[in-house]
């Protein structure tokens, strides 16, 4: 890729240029790649200030000291830019922006469907499969909020079936304790289960206040029609919000829904920290760590917020921030994120007051979050320091790949691939490889070859997590492996360090080794450390990959035993019922009204499986 390199002078000038109105600037490094967006009011103020000699944080210099270019897109006004800016961070993923980590990686709590849902917690957003609601900030958290309402409104947690096994057995233990409301026996009406599910809703949906007002008028209704025993059941209900309550820490009023929002940025680090209130407590907190690198200035915030909340599924009607933005700022965010709920969210910046000394309180814990990661963040790079010493690399190993073979018998032979980035795994970079080259699954070293040679021609790709070099390659394996690899790398021009992790006769961490000598790292615990997780975590890793395959296998091989169905039918069966439970089941309509499988195909299907019933 050609370079563009302007210099300090020609991008202040190219500033200079740029119209006083609403826009979205693109900085890009000498190679074109975009390593940071931002949006501005006024862009040529904004952007020319980046090439000034005025003084700057050292994160800003750092990132203005690899601008070679910038790109603009002038908006007719601050929303569209704000639009814009979120839509151009999402799809290059520029180096110094604040990234928020795949909403698919947080936990959701789930209302089943049906006439009796339950409340589950799962990690996919499944379209059609009933209400989600989050997502929260770790499974601890949506599992204790599941038990508190399940508890609280005495909904089931058995594995029963409703409405097949009402009436099928004795009630359980948590019936007779007064924790469930016993629908097995019969006595639990659909409507009122229903409503004991739309309270769950409520509750989760940030409208607790709103639930215990309902259940005391229920309460109140029930009694003057003397029907003493429902009341009780409401009564009860209530006592049991309240119970649970009282454990919680209360921070505001009992009608306030609010999320606080506080900031912490250093040289080394910054933290976004958020406290999520609901009915005046502090039902849940995340913390967002960034590294040195991620610029976080006020600025920053309002892109980090739209990309938040665009993951959640509830926005409060009140936002608020410790970091003090504009008046016109703030009204944009309001604007966006009541755009975003559908309902009216204003974002305020407290500056006195019981909000104020909370927003102070979140800052606080922000801070301290940021201390221990930077604790922790010594320590790492202390051991890859070391580990770089030891080894005698000429860089740190910022990047590490590690690679494992496995296989079972002669078949399904895999590569597995991890990365390991300043001492923690990212498992976004993971990659495995099926070996083609081996077909009696037996070299293990012409295995290695394969995946190394397949893995470093993707060096030519202009972006992703392949196109860049490692400093140091691992493999699970000893001197015959690394001198395998060190001389199909060399045969391609390419440096990088090789080493192989050496297990004992129990198949545990023992020494790295080079192709002539092994390096002890028994008395090195840190090191010892992080090479034992990495080799435990390329195994796993590998394994679960090859077990896939196999169970991919052994799925289009059942089905190939039919008359007609070969291995690409199979597949395209398999594909649309969702697995072999869904082709078992399905009609001979059904069948033949997927592409590629003809109607004779179809009987054919649907003969095999009802013979085999037989």
């Amino acid at each position: 890729m050609a370079e563009r390199m302007l210099t300090r002078e020609a991008l202040l000038q190219k500033a200079n240029t740029l119209p006083l109105c609403a826009g979205v600037y693109v900085m890009r490094d000498r190679q074109g790649r975009v390593i940071y967006v931002g949006k501005s009011r006024k862009l040529k103020n904004r952007v020319s200030q980046y090439f000034q000699n005025s003084e700057k944080n050292i994160k800003t210099a750092r990132m203005v000291a690899q601008v070679g270019d910038f790109d603009y897109y002038l908006c007719d006004n601050e929303m569209e830019a704000l639009t814009l800016e979120n839509t151009l961070i999402k799809q290059y993923a520029p180096k110094y922006n604040i990234r928020l980590k795949d909403a698919k990686s947080y936990p959701y709590i789930r209302i089943s469907e049906g006439e009796y849902p339950r409340l589950q917690m799962t990690r996919q957003r499944e379209k059609g499969k009933g209400r989600y609601f989050g997502p929260y900030s770790g499974t601890s958290t949506a599992f204790a909020l599941i038990e508190w309402i399940n508890r609280s409104l005495r909904l089931p947690t058995c594995s029963r079936v409703f409405p097949r096994d009402i009436g099928r057995g004795r009630p359980c233990i948590y019936y007779q304790m007064g924790r469930c409301m016993g629908v097995c026996t019969g006595g639990v009406s659909p409507e009122e289960y229903a409503a004991s599910v739309r309270h769950a809703a409520d509750i989760l949906g940030g409208k607790g206040t709103h639930v215990r007002r309902t259940l005391e008028e229920e309460m109140l209704r029930l009694s003057e029609e003397e029907r003493y025993e429902a009341a009780a059941r409401c009564r009860d209900t209530i006592r049991a919000l309240d119970a649970v309550g009282e454990k919680q820490k209360v921070v505001a009023d009992a009608s306030a829904e609010q999320d606080v929002i506080g900031l912490y940025s250093d040289e080394l680090c910054s933290c976004v920290s958020v406290f999520y209130v609901r009915s005046g407590v502090l039902q849940d907190k995340a913390e967002f760590l960034f590294g040195a690198d991620s610029l976080l200035e006020p600025e920053d915030l309002s892109a980090f917020l739209c990309e938040h909340y665009r993951l959640r599924e509830y926005i409060p009607p009140k936002v608020l921030l410790s970091v003090p933005l504009d008046a016109e700022e703030t009204d944009l965010l309001s604007r966006y994120l009541s755009e975003l709920a559908g309902h009216r969210v204003m974002v305020r910046v407290p500056e006195r007051g019981t909000l104020r000394t909370l927003c102070e309180m979140v800052d606080k814990n922000a801070a301290e979050q940021a201390k221990r990661y930077k604790i922790n963040t010594e320590r790492t790079e202390g051991t890859l320091a070391r580990l770089s010493e030891l080894l005698g690399l000429e860089i740190y190993p910022a990047r590490i790949e590690a690679y494992d073979i496995s296989n079972l018998g002669k078949e399904h032979l895999t590569a597995g691939m991890i990365v390991c980035r300043e001492g923690k795994f990212s498992k976004a970079d993971y990659r495995s490889f099926s070996i083609r080259s081996v077909l009696d699954g037996t070299d293990d070293y012409a295995s290695m070859r394969e995946a190394l040679c397949r893995r470093m021609e993707h060096l030519q790709d202009n972006e992703g997590s392949f196109a860049e070099l490692p400093d140091l390659i691992l493999l699970d394996g000893g001197r015959g492996h690394v001198a395998t690899v060190r001389e199909a790398l060399a045969e391609r021009g390419i440096s990088v360090p090789v080493f192989g992790m050496v297990k004992d006769d129990f198949h545990k961490t023992r020494a790295l080794c080079t192709d002539r000598e092994e390096i002890a790292i028994a008395r090195e615990h840190e090191i010892y450390s992080l090479i034992y997780r990495i080799q435990e975590e390329v195994h796993r890793f590998t394994v679960s990959r090859m077990e896939n395959a196999k169970r991919r296998t052994v799925k289009t091989s059942a089905l190939t035993k039919i008359r007609g169905i070969g291995d690409a039918k199979a597949k395209k069966l398999l594909r649309a019922f969702g697995g072999m439970a869904g082709v078992k089941r399905a009609t001979e309509q059904e069948l033949a009204s997927v592409s590629g499988i003809s109607r004779s195909d179809a009987r054919e299907i649907r003969l095999y499986f009802d013979e085999s019933k037989k």
